[in-house]
């Protein structure tokens, strides 16, 4: 659970460098994004390394019919992220909301919280709902105004839905070949 722990406050860390202490972060200049980019892929590889890893203690026993909402806001997930995706114009919701890409992995992780209710998976999954809450509380605060990008077009949508089913169906085959089958 240690690696899982120190994974999640690297990660968060990294993230938030920029928003806590930017006279610092400024004063690394371009070598600064080196730094902060190696600080969140060594938090991502402890994470996964320290949830592989964790003992299995459970906390609770989620209900089987929370599978398929799981498999539902997963779906919902990939779609919001990659509604930003898009140059200039967005596809829904990204025109409607100034953060989908963190609106997407706080339905990843409340969604993940749903199925999983061991202590190890709600350090994980409740860790990184924590962090984008708070990602988005940081930069609301440092960056007030925002404004809408348009719409897009049909073209666009066709395309985020074909490349979100794509990324579902390879997400569930990465599960299903680590021995987790999302559909049970």
């Amino acid at each position: 659970m240690t690696l899982l722990i120190l994974g999640l406050i690297l990660w968060s860390g990294s993230h938030y460098f920029k928003r806590l202490m930017p006279a610092q972060r400024s004063a690394m200049g371009e070598r600064g994004k080196g730094v902060v980019t190696l600080g969140i892929v060594a938090g991502l590889i402890l994470m996964i390394i320290g949830y592989r890893m964790a003992a299995f203690i459970p906390v609770w026993n989620p209900p089987a019919f929370f599978t398929g909402i799981n498999n539902l806001s997963m779906l919902l997930a990939f779609w919001v992220f990659g509604s930003s995706a898009a140059k200039g114009a967005k596809a829904w919701p990204a025109y409607k909301l100034r953060h989908p890409q963190l609106t997407a992995v706080k339905i990843w992780a409340a969604a993940h919280l749903l199925v999983n209710g061991d202590l190890a998976s709600i350090i994980l999954f409740g860790g990184m709902l924590a962090w984008a809450v708070g990602s988005v509380i940081m930069i609301n605060r440092a960056e007030p105004d925002w404004t809408a990008p348009a719409p897009a077009g049909r073209a666009t949508y066709i395309r985020l839905a074909v490349i979100s089913l794509v990324l579902f169906s390879i997400t569930v085959g990465i599960h299903i070949a680590l021995g987790v089958n999302p559909f049970s």
